[in-house]
């Protein structure tokens, strides 16, 4: 890149998924009030997490699942910047990298999808077997200990790919539960049908 590139158009990467580009576009949104003139150009890849979708993520067995490629593209000078999920992150980040920014915080909470079949249940009123997904080994721990009337089977896929397999109505999950937050980022608020509060599923030690 020429210095009058590097100085005007900023390179960022970020993954393919819908709601991680709205991600991105968010934070370009809020550089913009400060960098006015900069000219953003996003940059989308594929992560090893984003392609192995037959197998929970425990099971993969590999830290930086869903950031090694835009680390890979940061470190290559490939990109300028790149936008992550923290909770994506690895606990010890790349040498010669750092977190540059975190945005305000977002709704930290969990929340349910109900299938259409139970829209008007929530978790501890859902027969006894009823399957809930999730791909998450926190909260599965969590609905073991705290809600044991449930099964827990993994579920995988972006945020669009998992809500498409609770609609099924021949899938097998009565339903699933996300980051609220990532709902109220793709605007689909209207989907939540519980939000879990720390009272009704958190264990927490002081």
């Amino acid at each position: 890149m020429t210095s009058t590139d590097t100085r005007d158009v900023i390179r960022v990467g970020s993954r393919k998924s819908e709601l991680a580009l709205k991600q991105t576009k968010y934070v370009i949104e809020c550089l913009k009030e400060y960098h006015p003139t900069k000219e953003f150009q996003i940059i989308t890849m594929s992560t090893k997490g984003d392609k192995i979708l037959d197998k929970s993520l425990p099971k993969i067995g590999e830290k930086s699942l869903f950031t090694e490629e835009l680390e890979l593209a940061l470190e290559s000078g490939r990109v300028d910047f790149v936008v992550h999920s923290l909770k994506d992150l690895p606990t010890s980040l790349p040498e010669g990298m750092a977190l540059g920014a975190i945005l305000k915080r977002e709704d930290p909470r969990d929340a349910v999808v109900m299938s259409k079949k139970y829209k008007n249940k929530t978790l501890s009123t859902l027969p006894e077997g009823s399957v809930i997904g999730t791909s998450s080994l926190r909260r599965s721990a969590q609905l073991a200990r705290n809600m044991p009337h449930l099964k827990v089977e993994n579920i995988r896929g972006n945020l669009n790919t998992r809500l498409r397999k609770l609609d099924d109505e021949n899938g097998p999950f009565a339903a699933i539960i996300l980051a609220a937050a990532g709902l109220k980022r793709m605007n689909w608020e209207n989907r939540i049908s519980q939000v879990i509060f720390i009272t009704s599923l958190y264990k927490i030690l002081i």
